[in-house]
């Protein structure tokens, strides 16, 4: 994805190339969200949308079948991204992907311009806990989803391997995605934080508020039983009420289910949220900066759960300074940076959850105006700016014409 939608790693890196007089050239799916509107910029996009045309729950079920067996969406993307190559001249390829859309199409623009082709891998299959990365769900095959997403995964791997093999560079997000990667020898380049935008600037709230940005694809990746267990038993021994404490959650409504399905098991932490639809990208920074706690979820990194997840809000938490509070946690790479930066917490039980919130909000009711901020390393947050990613990537572009 590109802005405006959800793209913050490619259209962050598209702002600071411009700054560098690199200019890009962005062929994209087309995606009905206005969140990164700002950060397109003037930058020249093609937006295909694949089902404009694609009515009902039958025509987007063949959609999603005909681009999971015969690369349908590479296909077109492929046909567009040439049209753009005649009579210009362009110096590299780069595709970034969550999966492997549209590795199939770059490669074959690589092999018919002869151009070096960059691959970016954002997120990789092997990361999710279950069937999370597919992006839609699978319609209904008498039984056989699970066969068919079992295939698909395979498939999808295999796909995006070969693309690997054929690559120039390859650039990843964390430690755990380089050494799961490790033959294609890539290169580590974080998710981060525009400094720009996201910085220090506290701001006083009525009510003491945990927030939270972002979705969720499932429990079994992101996992907020502990703090809600937590805020129970804050709640029934009378520490806080809905007065004085609120939990917003920023998200989407399939998200919001999740959430309001899980907080129905605990009574007295229900009273003490409020949801609120996804806001334009520029109004997060406000919001962070006048929270008390940024929320993280997350699960224990394990076989069978989520690995090497590094989230763009985490940098950007990160960022405004405020307290951190990481359920539950990894045991991996996030919670040692979490660590490593003074961050915050990354609680493993709920009585450690409990804890935090208390101390944190007991400091808060003895001056409310006074901001409550975290005094993290500097050195330890500059590494994950968006200007200095995008200089890494520079650095990996100017070697190829070495």
């Amino acid at each position: 994805m590109f802005p405006p939608a959800f793209g913050p790693r490619m259209g962050y890196l598209c702002k600071y190339l411009k700054a560098n007089n690199i200019n890009p050239v962005v062929v994209t799916e087309y995606i009905p969200d206005e969140t990164f509107r700002f950060l397109k910029g003037d930058t020249e996009v093609t937006y295909i949308n694949y089902y404009s045309t694609a009515s009902s729950k039958v025509r987007r079920a063949a959609l999603l079948l005909l681009d999971m067996f015969f690369c349908y969406k590479d296909v077109r993307l492929y046909r567009e991204a040439l049209k753009k190559t005649e009579g210009r001249n362009f110096d590299l390829i780069l595709c970034s992907t969550y999966r492997t859309f549209p590795l199939v199409a770059a490669g074959r623009l690589a092999l018919k311009t002869g151009l070096p082709l960059v691959v970016d891998l954002r997120d990789i299959i092997e990361q999710y806990s279950g069937t999370e990365f597919i992006a839609h769900r699978l319609p209904r095959l008498f039984g056989l989803e699970g066969i068919l997403a079992a295939w698909f995964r395979r498939r999808s791997v295999g796909v995006r391997n070969r693309a690997l093999g054929r690559a120039s560079v390859v650039t990843t997000v964390s430690p755990w995605h380089v050494e799961t990667l490790r033959r294609y020898k890539p290169h580590l380049i974080y998710n981060g934080f525009d400094p720009e935008i996201f910085f220090p600037s506290p701001k006083p709230a009525e009510r003491f508020n945990i927030t939270y940005t972002g979705r969720l694809l499932s429990t079994a990746m992101r996992d907020p039983s502990l703090l809600f267990e937590a805020v129970e038993k804050l709640a029934a021994e009378g520490i806080i009420s809905p007065d004085r404490f609120v939990i917003r959650w920023y998200m989407d409504e399939k998200s919001e289910e999740i959430i309001r399905r899980e907080a129905s098991k605990y009574p007295l932490a229900v009273a003490l949220m409020s949801y609120n639809a996804y806001v334009p990208a520029p109004e997060i920074p406000g919001i962070l900066n006048e929270s008390n706690i940024l929320l993280l979820l997350t699960n224990k990194s394990s076989a069978k759960g989520p690995k090497g997840v590094m989230t763009t809000k985490f940098f950007e938490y990160l960022a405004v300074q405020k307290p951190i509070l990481c359920v539950r946690g990894d045991e991996a790479l996030l919670e040692k940076t979490i660590a490593d930066t003074h961050s915050g917490i990354s609680a493993h039980t709920a009585s450690e959850a409990y804890v935090f919130i208390k101390n944190l909000y007991q400091q808060w009711l003895s001056d409310p105006h006074s901001p409550i901020t975290t005094f993290p390393k500097r050195e330890e947050i500059l590494k994950f700016s968006r200007a200095s990613q995008a200089g890494q990537f520079m650095e990996l572009f100017e070697n190829l014409h070495v």
